[in-house]
């Protein structure tokens, strides 16, 4: 089935010729030219056939023909319609995947519902499915496929990626960093990362302006179970983030002035001990749990004790 000629420069770019248009710079089109690397992904995937395979551009459909060997079955999803037919044409008598032409994501904070829909009745019909995101994402869309997977409520395991490579490196930055931020925050919290390796832009085509990085990301439930409310946490991360080298007490006050009065958030500090000049850039992960946990619990304490009008 595997056609290793498929990903060479010179293959694609008489495909390209062939049917008379170009890779799109706009939507990230960046076509790996290496099959061992697209082996090196997927194999660290660990597919097997339990497994529901998440692909986010298709592209020319060389890495989802690697997908179908391995996965129970694929999804394969891209927004461009040129890409759809040549990944059709790659995947000709691969009963086990269906291409999407369609934009991956509702808006930046959504992900597309009929996708959510289909990944669900896909990992239902399998014995013990999961769903394992395996792709050479569109720069584009790397931060927000990713940080909206985590969000959502389906059964994914894994995440191996090519990415661009400075955020590969925020999204795997620590406490006391200067690339921790509420990604690396958010992803962490809930999870496992590891950048795999660094990729130089000759090994795509066109080639990239920058460099990228292949990462893995595993879940890990015990450490997401922390979270009361991983909804009102994620806005909490990203609103705190914002203002990540102000004091935590004016932030808090200016962000909850109308479920908190500047006592309550007075109290809840002083309860966590935290000091007056916290910021949460400084905060490590369990810390800002903490935080979270404690203004969700006092904003909901707060609505069942006020006198109704």
């Amino acid at each position: 089935m595997r056609d290793v000629q498929r990903q060479t420069r010179s293959w694609l770019m008489d495909l390209f010729t062939q049917h008379g248009f170009n890779p799109r710079g706009d939507l990230g089109q960046n076509f790996l030219i290496d099959v061992n690397l697209i082996e090196f992904v997927v194999r660290h995937a660990n597919l097997g056939p339990n497994d529901v395979a998440l692909e986010v551009g298709s592209g020319t459909g060389g890495m989802t023909v690697f997908l179908a060997e391995e996965a129970g079955k694929v999804i394969s999803v891209d927004v461009d319609r040129n890409m759809a037919l040549l990944a059709a044409e790659a995947v000709k008598g691969c009963d086990n995947v269906t291409l999407m032409n369609q934009d991956i994501l509702k808006n930046k904070n959504t992900l597309a519902p009929e996708i959510c829909d289909l990944i669900r009745a896909q990992v239902a019909s399998l014995p013990n499915g999961q769903l394992k995101l395996v792709s050479n994402l569109p720069y584009s869309v790397a931060t927000p496929v990713i940080a909206n997977l985590i969000a959502s409520d389906l059964p994914w395991e894994r995440m191996v990626c090519t990415i661009q490579w400075e955020l590969g490196e925020k999204m795997a930055s620590e406490h006391g960093t200067s690339g921790y931020s509420a990604l690396s925050v958010w992803i962490q919290s809930q999870a496992s990362i590891r950048i795999l390796r660094r990729l130089g832009p000759n090994v795509f085509w066109p080639r990239p302006k920058v460099d990228s990085a292949i990462v893995s990301i595993w879940r890990n439930k015990e450490a997401a179970a922390r979270i009361n409310d991983r909804k009102f946490f994620l806005d909490f991360l990203r609103r705190t983030f914002s203002q990540r080298r102000k004091l935590i007490r004016p932030v808090l006050i200016g962000m909850y002035r109308k479920q908190l009065d500047k006592e309550d958030v007075d109290r809840l500090l002083a309860e966590l001990e935290h000091k007056i000049d916290d910021r949460a850039e400084q905060m490590e992960i369990a810390t800002l749990i903490r935080l979270s946990n404690k203004v969700h619990a006092t904003i909901l304490e707060k609505n069942q004790t006020e006198p109704e009008v």
